[in-house]
């Protein structure tokens, strides 16, 4: 049972790392855009600038979470909480960013 467990936490685990990153390279993207388009794309690298702290944070907390799934039973569960957690909260985030840059008709 406790091996189930364990990879059913990695897996969650590693999940949410791929989120956590996916936003980091979303806000790269955006920013490489908004830096291309010069003077154009300030408020574009304004939003961005300030949404590191976020992506970098969950991608911090989903690693930790990936990292816990390694140990027993309790850090298998722990580490799929704040990895799942961390997951969560970057799609949220990631969600949130793509939304303000939507084209809307």
């Amino acid at each position: 049972m406790g091996a189930v467990v364990g990879v059913v936490a990695a897996v969650i685990a590693l999940l949410g790392v791929i989120v956590a990153l996916g936003h980091v390279g979303y806000l790269a993207m955006l920013r490489n855009a908004a830096k291309d388009r010069g003077a154009s794309g300030a408020a574009t690298l304004e939003y961005v600038d300030g949404r590191w702290k976020v992506a970098g944070g969950t991608a911090l907390v989903a690693l930790l979470g990936l990292l816990l799934t390694s140990g027993g039973l309790a850090p298998d569960i722990l580490g799929l909480l704040v990895g799942g957690g961390a997951g969560l909260a970057a799609k949220k985030a990631l969600d949130s960013t793509r939304a303000q840059f939507q084209n809307r008709p």
